[in-house]
């Protein structure tokens, strides 16, 4: 466990010093991401949708689908990039929480659908994140996964989802993105 904690103590210390030029380094690729993700879902979000994404960052996703949705919950564990999609934001359906996506704190349930970009490899135990993603999303609700593909392979990838009892709806595994792409649902 104490190593775990090291993890993450050394990712959230990387985002706070990279958070100046976190937009710059990474917006175009996770606007690749959400596209793509957004683009292969089985049924588009909607107004009444209860969204949570974990490991927001500074808040990419949020004008992909704050006018089509009812709220949209950010977390992250950097308070640095929590700041600065709270200077971003300029939609009023969004919160923004400093949490832990292995330790969320929503009941059971909560969310009609979960995005977790750019997460998992950012995880000591991936495992575990994508069962408490899981655990807040509603039943037969969507999931939308990313793993980083210098980081899993496609068949560990998946292998992850499964065991986490996650149906994969869709894998997209485009050469143009660096991570697998994954629309999933919750299976009992």
């Amino acid at each position: 466990m104490p190593d775990q904690w090291k993890q993450k103590r050394s990712t959230i210390r990387h985002y706070d010093q990279t958070t100046e030029t976190y937009d710059q380094q990474y917006m175009e690729e996770q606007d690749l991401k959400i596209t793509a993700a957004l683009e292969f879902l089985t049924q588009p979000v909607d107004k009444n949708a209860l969204i949570l994404d974990a490991g927001c960052g500074t808040g990419i996703l949020f004008p992909h689908i704050a006018k089509k949705v009812k709220q949209i919950v950010g977390i992250d564990t950097s308070t640095k990039l929590l700041k600065k999609a709270k200077d971003n934001k300029v939609y009023c359906n969004t919160a923004l929480i400093k949490a832990d996506a292995d330790f969320l704190p929503f009941k059971t349930e909560t969310f009609t659908y979960t995005f977790a970009f750019t997460l998992l490899q950012n995880t000591p135990n991936p495992q575990g994140t994508v069962e408490e993603t899981r655990r807040v999303t509603r039943r037969d609700a969507t999931l939308v996964i990313t793993g980083l593909k210098k980081s899993f392979t496609q068949a560990a990838f998946v292998k992850l989802l499964e065991k986490a009892r996650l149906e994969i709806l869709a894998l997209k595994t485009d050469d143009a993105l660096k991570d697998f792409v994954a629309i999933c649902r919750k299976r009992l």
